[in-house]
């Protein structure tokens, strides 16, 4: 296959497997209502079919990432849509709520499998200089399926009942599934054993962990006893036996002969394939991903819930499962995340960039909902038809965005996007604008600029400075960051709501990317591309499998661009 068709399927996959996902969240919001109704629930059950998806996904994420830098992000990105569209199709054949809740968790599951590799696809198939519009176009594709998932589930709703909403994306996901598996992995000309490739990650380690399986040496023999390696200058050579001597298969007579010592052989090592599977687990790190989950998933409960009476309070769970996990990565040979990872740098200035945004958006949405319905007396439909320039702007924006970064750098991009959302928000919480449906737009437009331009362009720098082998990880924390902060971004409204002091919060929210974006990298503007990069513009100057940029006291993903990849030998 060439490399423009699997450039294409990757691209595919990625959209397609992203959009059903964003699609999903937002369908099932407008069928909660009737499902409630349906199957006799309570509001509280209810609420679980999200907090249960939310615990699953947002817990998991990194830990799939690192799967997909094992083992092949199109492997895990099948498992994970056959997964979601098996929980899909339960979930419509539900007989209560319990099995709701059940199989929303399952979902959460397989999705946290699906969308790291989405980003992971990506990142293998496109050189990093070409990375930014393709994560453009699955960012406009995402904001599209959030814009078009109320109206197709209300239709769908108000035809079929709720059940009809899980059915949607059934087929697509299978598709992409068996397109993903039908479409090779790109092969790698370096890396470390087991970045990506299963096949050479496990022969590597066979290679390097492998003895022979009867070696003997001289602490097996005994006292005086030759060696066989070296036959006494009395022994007929090998290569002429005797025609007397005895054949192989028959014992030798000295080890029949009472006086003559006999060879011990020692005992058997452990196969090649133990130790690989005891490697793959290593190198797979599940205590730090078991300390992660519990952190992530007590962090996520607690925000969307809040602590239950007479219990220990989530937070406090969240908190020292943070410590002991940071303790364990220090300490772990293989940690979970690549030693310097999170340090100050591009990789974290662009996680903490969308974190903010991310929250600020989702409880902007939040806030400004109840703001049109209950305060001014909106409709549902109005409501909403005043938040679609928000959409549009993101869909059309993001195509753009990834072009403006490549002009005038990823910096000066995000850090004017930020800004964007920031006023956008302050704007709606201005009563003037709320009370006109078009200075509402507006509003709603600078806001889907502004979120656009960031999600794009930090993304793009995410995903880039990260070395290929870790581009697994890398998305999971992107995906983390983007599912993490809307329920911070909700938490913060729902507890501002009342005091009038919601978008104001929000807009300062918005405005804390602001010293994160100036952190990514600007543009050179003399030769076009980012300064960090190397002489070729790829970032790549380094082996792809080198750890060099991310050593003691650089930030993860700095390049060093006093070595030239002429220099520098790439493969074995």
């Amino acid at each position: 296959m060439t490399g423009r068709l699997r450039r294409r399927a990757a691209l595919t996959c990625s959209v397609v497997g992203a959009s059903v996902v964003a699609l999903d969240g937002t369908v099932l919001t407008i069928a909660q209502p009737v499902l409630q109704r349906d199957l006799g629930a309570d509001t509280a059950q209810v609420q679980w079919t999200s907090t249960g998806y939310l615990v699953a996904v947002a817990s998991l994420l990194v830990f799939a990432g690192r799967l997909g830098d094992r083992y092949g992000h199109r492997r895990i990105f099948a498992v994970g849509c056959a997964g979601f569209a098996l929980a899909s199709a339960g979930i419509a054949a539900a007989p209560g709520i319990g099995w709701v809740v059940a199989l929303r968790v399952l979902q959460g599951v397989t999705g946290a499998l699906l969308q790291p590799a989405t980003l992971g696809m990506l990142r293998a198939a496109y050189p990093p200089e070409r990375l930014g519009m393709p994560v453009a176009v699955r960012t406009s594709a995402i904001g599209l399926a959030a814009a078009a998932g109320p109206l197709a589930g209300g239709a769908l709703v108000d035809a079929y009942g709720w059940r009809a909403v899980f059915l949607i994306g059934i087929v697509p996901t299978l598709a992409v599934a068996v397109l993903c598996l039908a479409v090779p992995e790109p092969r790698r000309t370096a890396g470390p054993p087991g970045a990506g490739n299963p096949r050479s990650g496990r022969a590597a380690e066979q290679r390097a962990g492998a003895r022979p399986a009867r070696e003997e040496t001289t602490r097996d023999r005994p006292a005086g006893a030759p060696s066989p390696s070296a036959p006494s200058p009395s022994a007929p050579s090998p290569s002429a036996p005797s025609p007397s001597a005895p054949s192989p298969s028959a014992p030798s007579p000295s080890a029949l002969s009472p006086g003559v010592p006999s060879l011990r052989v020692p005992p058997v090592p452990p196969s090649a394939s133990a130790r690989s599977a005891r490697a793959a687990l290593r190198a797979l790190d599940l205590p730090g991903a078991a300390l992660l989950a519990l952190a992530l998933a007590a962090l996520v409960q607690d925000l969307a819930h809040g602590p239950a009476a007479g219990s220990v309070p989530a937070l406090a769970v969240a908190a020292v499962a943070v410590t002991a996990f940071v303790r364990h990565e220090r300490r772990a040979p293989q940690p979970l995340l690549p030693p310097g990872m999170l340090r100050p740098g591009p990789v974290a200035a662009g996680l903490g960039a969308l974190l903010a945004v991310s929250a600020a958006l989702s409880g902007t949405l939040f806030t400004a909902t109840y703001l049109l319905q209950d305060s001014l007396g909106l409709g549902p439909l109005p409501t909403a038809l005043r938040m679609v320039p928000l959409a549009l702007l993101m869909i059309v924006g993001a195509p753009l965005s990834a072009v403006l970064a490549k002009r005038v750098g990823a910096r000066a991009t995000a850090t004017g996007g930020a800004l964007l959302l920031s006023l956008g928000v302050l704007l709606l919480a201005r009563p003037e604008v709320t009370g006109s449906g078009i200075a509402t737009g507006s509003a709603a437009a600078l806001i889907g600029a502004g979120f656009g331009a960031v999600m794009v362009t930090a993304t793009s720098v995410v995903v880039h400075r990260a070395p290929e082998e870790h581009a697994g990880v890398a998305g999971g924390l992107q995906q983390t960051a983007m599912n993490t902060g809307p329920v911070l971004g909700v938490a913060l409204a729902s507890l501002l709501l009342a005091s009038g002091s919601a978008l104001p919060a929000l807009a300062a929210v918005a405005a804390l990317a602001v010293p994160a974006t100036l952190a990514l990298p600007p543009a050179d503007r003399k030769h076009g591309k980012d300064p960090e990069d190397g002489p070729d513009g790829t970032g790549q100057d380094l082996r792809a499998g080198a750890d060099v940029p991310t050593g003691p006291g650089r930030p993860y993903g700095s390049a060093d661009t006093s070595v030239r990849r002429s220099d520098t030998p790439v493969g074995p």
